[in-house]
């Protein structure tokens, strides 16, 4: 089975808002983009938190509307092996150095993980954060996770007082 492996992490100095993901799934990775799957809610989303239509804007201005908020993105496992695109199917997992990353990002004030798979590995990685890093679990943006829309956008809806 081959490995998948994430993308890089979308951050810059101005992250203050950092969400980790687990692993792109199938469809992400073949369309080389962060949550790339048509029926994957996050663009929708933390289009929400930040106030504007991120899913109606082309990708790469998507990032740019991301960073501009003070908002990253990243993935806890750097590379696994995983037939299809469902977290339960994680194996061999290889953890990302989330530390590291946290380290260089001077105005993180929170860490934010998109469903329960991502929570359970990254807040171990980062039992040791820097002082004043909250960290927040909220409900996966997947379609496999199925809770009414409304329902995730009031989890996620914590997130503004994070990004600008």
């Amino acid at each position: 089975m081959n490995r998948k492996r994430a993308f890089d992490p979308v951050v810059d100095a101005n992250t203050r808002l950092l969400i980790l993901g687990s692993l792109p799934g199938d469809a992400s990775l073949r369309a080389g983009q962060y949550y790339g799957h048509p029926q994957n809610a996050f663009w929708r989303l933390i289009g929400g938190v930040t106030g504007r239509d991120l899913a109606a804007l082309p990708y790469e201005d998507r990032l740019t509307a991301l960073k501009a908020a003070g908002v990253g993105l990243w993935d806890v496992i750097a590379s696994a092996e995983r037939p299809g695109s469902l977290d339960a199917a994680i194996r061999a997992p290889e953890a990302a150095d989330l530390r590291g990353l946290v380290l260089t990002l001077p105005a993180l004030r929170a860490v934010a993980f998109n469903g329960s798979k991502a929570a359970k590995l990254g807040r171990a990685i980062l039992a040791d954060r820097p002082d004043g890093v909250a960290l927040i679990d909220l409900p996966s943006s997947s379609p496999a996770h199925a809770r009414p829309f409304a329902d995730k956008a009031a989890a996620w809806a914590a997130l503004a007082s994070y990004a600008a």
